[in-house]
């Protein structure tokens, strides 16, 4: 034993001495740069279960900073489509990350246009487009989509041209860098080879018009509310829905935010802390609802604010039972087809 010990310590010291010889050298980095490169393009990209769907966490925090999240952002996976429910800031860093293949992305299903929830939509058209996106990548939202793409579009426009300039329209087609608005109610919006997407209305009052949106596919769904206060139109959608992935407001933070900035003579802050919390949902609200609904599994996302340490952590989870989820950028959510099965992944 004692001389297999020692044999193991040689060989690892002498593995350790040559990786550190070769970070040293011109040769030994290309090497090593090579060697994690090839393993990182190799890497899978992420993708559901055969028949199921796979619902990726792409933003997880609501509009006060937090340097471990992106802004709300949802992604669902079915077959070799990909579906984003609202493109928050720095969501799409987080697609490419993980990898999603985002040459799949369909559309990107808009809740309502606060910046928090539209500021990557830019950034995802790129990102598909350069990864060989084949169509034009459609925003689907309320009243109000054709504004914010028009002017997406302007803003964009001397981008685009460059790129497909510098690359080649072969590469990027100027077409396909254009994004595409497409205006919705409440009902039907998509029923394309056995995906619906539902649209519901919801309160998130004064922003109006404003949707959730339900995803059902394989005899498994999901519904995203985007910002809303609990309401009738969201209870009828969430209705035995497998996963309801919800806003939410820890109500003792944010009254305490409220208290310290007002103590602290920043009143307009104050007002702010004051007045989202009639237009988050609290969780004690939301939690009531699933269960008067029969949602099998509930998870807050779009966290008001985002817990950034442990005792804030605990604060948030103080009203949350035990099998309900906070979730964070990354986490995936497996439903396979005709079960009652949720397989939580990521971290």
């Amino acid at each position: 034993m004692r001389t297999l010990l020692i044999t193991i310590g040689a060989v690892v010291a002498l593995a350790l001495v040559a990786f550190l010889v070769a970070t040293r050298t011109e040769s030994g980095q290309n090497a090593l740069l090579n060697a994690a490169l090839s393993a990182r393009m190799a890497e899978p990209s992420q993708s559901p279960p055969e028949g199921g769907v796979r619902v990726f966490m792409c933003g997880t925090a609501s509009p006060l900073p937090i340097r471990e999240r992106a802004q709300a952002c949802v992604a669902i996976l079915v077959d070799e489509r990909i579906y984003v429910v609202d493109a928050g800031m720095a969501s799409h860093e987080t697609t490419v990350l993980a990898p999603l293949a985002l040459e799949n992305l369909r559309a990107i299903f808009v809740t309502h246009y606060h910046s928090d929830h539209i500021a990557d939509i830019p950034e995802f058209n790129l990102v598909s487009w350069v990864a060989g996106r084949p169509q034009p990548l459609q925003i689907i939202g309320p009243g109000g989509v054709e504004t914010v793409v028009s002017g997406l579009n302007r803003a964009y426009a001397l981008d685009n041209s460059y790129r497909t300039g510098h690359h080649g329209a072969d590469l990027l087609p100027p077409e396909l860098g254009r994004l595409e608005a497409r205006t919705v109610e409440e009902g039907v919006v998509l029923d394309e080879d056995g995906l619906v997407v539902t649209a519901f209305a919801v309160n998130h009052a004064p922003v109006a018009p404003a949707l959730g949106y339900r995803f059902d596919y394989g005899g498994r769904s999901v519904v995203v509310t985007g910002d809303t206060i609990v309401s009738d139109g969201l209870e009828s959608a969430a209705q035995d829905v497998d996963l309801l992935l919800s806003d939410g407001l820890s109500t003792p933070i944010v009254q305490a935010m409220e208290g310290a900035a007002r103590a602290s003579g920043q009143d307009r802050r104050a007002k702010i802390f004051l007045d989202i919390q009639d237009y988050h949902a609290s969780v004690r609200s939301m939690i009531e609802m699933a269960e008067r609904v029969n949602v099998g599994q509930l998870g807050f996302y779009h966290l008001v604010p985002s817990p950034q340490n442990s005792l804030m952590e605990r604060i948030w989870r103080r009203d949350l039972p035990s099998d309900v989820m906070l979730t964070n950028d990354f986490m995936t959510f497996d439903l396979p087809p005709n079960s009652d099965a949720l397989i939580v992944g990521g971290p």
